[in-house]
């Protein structure tokens, strides 16, 4: 395997000067006010607040788990990264409510529609959520990143993965905890436009050492290109039923991404995490106004289009050059001896990409890219993490605190978070791929969520009893799922076939989350039409039926015909892509 040269460590090197350097301009700035430290003084550009929706996005589980998901089953799970049009949504339906509110958090805009219990529970489960995805995730993507690129090394005996990992973690939490938010949107606008680039050239040049885009489709095979035949198993095209095996639970088992379940619940998870998630939506508050806010949302659904052809489309070009033998030691890192990819090499694909194909220079440029996304990702569940414990905890218990000592709790919470995270890796290992791993326990959290955020806004007779039976049942049950989940990941050792923990454990994941989320939805809706209605006064202008002629006038003059047109064209590149990979 090429090693990284001298010139590939200088662009390195220039790459965390230039980070480093802005996050010093930023922490240089007056920045001891919360409102400063959490939300960058609410006067983010839209370019800004875009970039770093983007980056914070896009982190260890494109990097690592979405490659590596294009190398095994193609581009089957472009279906999550086809959702930028949850990012319309945000800046259309929701952002007007959240900017209007001048919230700090998204539990905190609960507060105002529901109660503070219903603020706590949110909290919480986002904290959790956060703890078990985004900090470990992140950690350990930048393990397996360092574990290709540099695998001798050996630093007091911590081998290169760990070495990796612990050295993201420090670098990524020294600017956020001093700088806050401004420091990570401003770092992450700029790691935006080298992790786009870098990407950018990693699937050029692997086509260029594969010999173009038809031979790639001739290597890989039309169902490699294909959005729905992944989707729906040997014997069942055009049915409704779920995936089947030879067992007799055959519906419940999770072999696949059926196409049923990613057709209902994909979108759910979608726009929890978009519209819903404090890791996102803290950037839209950023923003200077509601037509910053939009428009920010509309740039970052642009970007998001980007992934299927900078991360799917390179592990795909990685197993094409694995297979087809033209890279012998790509075929040793990724093959079995039957010719078939390694569940748990395919994590390597984008790494090993990167180490193989690209001449010096540009490898440092595009391992300066990776590190960005491994840092912008960190960096952006630090700050939402940090804002959400101080915000909807620490100052509550403490409503007196002073701004200094907002900020200094702020920091705390930040490192203890990146402890938590760190004891949490050895699961990750254990999980059966880190975008399954990822895209699993979100399933389990996110419909209770979606469920009180949303028909919260579009119905007003929805009331606080309701919102926290909804929400505690539905985390209850994702967090059943996990303690199930869990020791088999650790052990690999199954249940009992046919018992009650093996049918659980093998429901496939999104046919689980449907199930959570249904039950919320009945739960949230039979609780509030139990009890009274909440008063017109708290909810006034918190739901669609309660705006006044203000709030309507208000939201209508901050957008003009361009933004319409900007977010039409998202919708139609959308549907183009879906076309062309549906064949």
């Amino acid at each position: 395997m090429t090693v990284l040269t001298t010139l590939d460590w200088i662009l390195i090197l220039a790459y965390f000067s230039l980070i480093l350097g802005i996050a010093w301009w930023v922490i240089r700035q007056k920045n001891d006010t919360s409102s400063e430290y959490f939300l960058a003084g609410r006067n983010l550009g839209w370019f800004v607040v875009g970039a770093s929706i983007f980056a914070s996005n896009i982190g260890s589980e494109h990097l690592v788990g979405l490659a590596g998901s294009g190398a095994t089953n193609g581009v089957a799970l472009a279906h999550y990264e086809l959702h930028a049009w949850c990012l319309l949504v945000l800046g259309w339906v929701m952002a007007p409510f959240y900017m209007r509110s001048k919230v700090f958090t998204m539990p905190e805009f609960l507060e105002r529609r529901f109660s503070p219990t219903a603020r706590w529970v949110l909290s919480l489960i986002s904290l959790v959520a956060y703890v078990l995805t985004k900090v470990a995730v992140g950690i350990f993507a930048g393990g397996i990143v360092f574990g290709v690129l540099l695998p001798d090394i050996n630093f007091t005996g911590l081998n290169s993965f760990w070495f990796g990992s612990i050295l993201v973690i420090l670098l990524t939490g020294a600017y956020t905890i001093m700088g806050g938010m401004r420091a990570v949107a401003y770092t992450e606008a700029i790691q935006t436009l080298i992790l786009i680039l870098g990407s950018i050239l990693v699937t050029w040049y692997g086509l260029d050492a594969l010999g173009g885009w038809s031979e790639l489709r001739s290597i890989a095979g039309s169902e490699m290109f294909n959005l729905w035949k992944p989707l729906v198993p040997e014997g069942l095209e055009g049915t409704w039923a779920p995936i089947s095996t030879d067992t007799e639970m055959a519906w419940y088992f999770n072999s696949n991404y059926p196409w049923l379940s990613m057709l209902f619940c994909a979108p759910i998870i979608g726009l929890w995490y978009w519209c819903t998630d404090q890791y996102i939506v803290q950037r839209t508050l950023a923003a200077a106004n509601l037509t910053e806010a939009r428009r920010g949302t509309i740039a970052a659904a642009f970007l998001k289009l980007l992934p299927v052809f900078i991360f799917i489309i390179p592990g795909i070009i990685c197993f094409a050059l694995a297979s087809s033998g033209k890279i012998p030691s790509l075929a040793t890192a990724m093959l079995d001896a039957d010719g078939k990819v390694i569940s748990q090499n395919a994590q390597q694909a984008f790494p090993l990409l990167v180490a193989t194909i690209l001449p010096s220079g540009i490898r440092g440029l595009v391992v300066a890219g990776l590190l960005a996304a491994l840092m912008s990702s960190l960096a952006g569940v630090f700050n939402a993490s940090s804002t959400l414990f101080t915000m909807d905890f620490y100052s509550k218990f403490r409503p007196n605190a002073s701004e200094k000592s907002l900020v200094r709790i702020g920091r705390i919470a930040t490192a203890v978070m990146v402890i938590i995270g760190l004891l949490w890796i050895p699961v990750i290992q254990g999980s059966r791929g880190l975008y399954d791993y990822l895209q699993g326990v979100q399933s389990y959290l996110a419909p209770p969520i979606f469920v009180v955020f949303f028909f919260g806004v579009f119905m007003k007779r929805l009331n606080a009893k309701g919102a926290l039976w909804a929400l505690g049942v539905g985390f209850a049950m994702g967090l059943f799922r996990l303690a199930v989940d869990t020791p088999v990941a650790l052990s690999g050792v199954a249940y009992e076939t046919n018992s009650f923990l093996w049918i659980v454990n093998s429901i496939f994941f999104q046919y689980y989350s449907i199930l959570i989320l249904l039950v919320s939805a009945v739960v949230m809706i039979g609780v509030s039409y139990a009890g009274p209605p909440p008063s017109y006064a708290q909810i006034q202008g918190l739901t669609f039926g309660t705006l006044s002629a203000e709030d309507r006038a208000t939201n209508k003059a901050s957008y003009t015909r361009k933004d319409i047109i900007a977010s039409a064209l998202v919708l139609i590149l959308i549907i183009v892509a879906y076309v062309y990979f549906s064949g």
